[in-house]
């Protein structure tokens, strides 16, 4: 997923705030590895590599969401994707759903 970024007039600022699988996908080589791929090369690789799961920012590390994904390997880069999506989807959609969330919400970047 991303979002827009409130416009700060700064030409350097990103188009896109990217979290989720759009921030793995963007951050992480996926195409570079040999698929199919474990867990545990995922998470020798790149588990402490810290991944946006909100578009205000807040971050888990890779081995967090590994070992909250049911499958052990993946065939593909798409099926890591699609595997990975609705853990990133419920670590959102929870901290959204908290008092801290709710403010956080309110407060523009």
């Amino acid at each position: 997923m991303g979002v827009r970024p409130p416009d700060s007039g700064n030409s350097e600022s990103p188009d896109v705030v990217e979290f989720g699988i759009a921030a793995v996908d963007d951050r992480l080589d996926l195409d570079g590895l040999s698929y199919p791929v474990d867990v545990a090369e995922l998470r020798e690789q790149y588990g402490s590599v810290e991944i946006p799961y909100t578009a205000s920012g807040r971050t888990t590390d890779m081995t967090t969401v590994l070992k909250r994904v049911e499958a052990r390997e993946f065939d593909s880069k798409r099926e890591l994707l699609n595997e990975l999506h609705p853990v990133f989807e419920e670590m959102r959609a929870s901290a959204s759903s908290s008092i801290i969330g709710q403010l956080r919400a309110l407060v523009p970047f």
